[in-house]
């Protein structure tokens, strides 16, 4: 659903959406948290925060039903040629119990 709406509403060159739910605390078989990369020509001109707030624009209701969070890797074509069509990694989560679980290691 999530893909669907990126790619009805923006010019992908390209479009990646990875569920990495699993790398956080929540139940198993969970989807909300995803990793978005998307490449659009759609983007030009715009600063970041114009092209996160476009993209949460049109998640607002997935976010009410459920989609925790979004780490968004949003450029141009001549942006994403630079990165060599590679988008950072996430960092590993710190929240919910896996806080806790490091707090207890220490």
């Amino acid at each position: 659903m999530l893909k669907d709406i990126l790619e009805s509403n923006f010019s992908c060159d390209f479009l990646e959406v990875i569920n990495e739910s699993h790398q956080h605390s929540v139940p198993e078989n969970s989807e909300t948290h995803f990793k978005v990369t998307l490449v659009s020509e759609d983007f030009q001109g715009k600063s970041k925060v114009a092209r996160h707030q476009a993209v949460y624009r049109l998640t607002g209701e997935l976010m009410s039903q459920g989609l925790h969070a979004l780490a968004l890797h949003l450029y141009v074509p001549e942006e994403w040629d630079k990165l060599k069509q590679v988008s950072p990694a996430s960092p590993n989560c710190m929240g919910g119990s896996k806080r806790s679980a490091k707090k207890e290691a220490i």
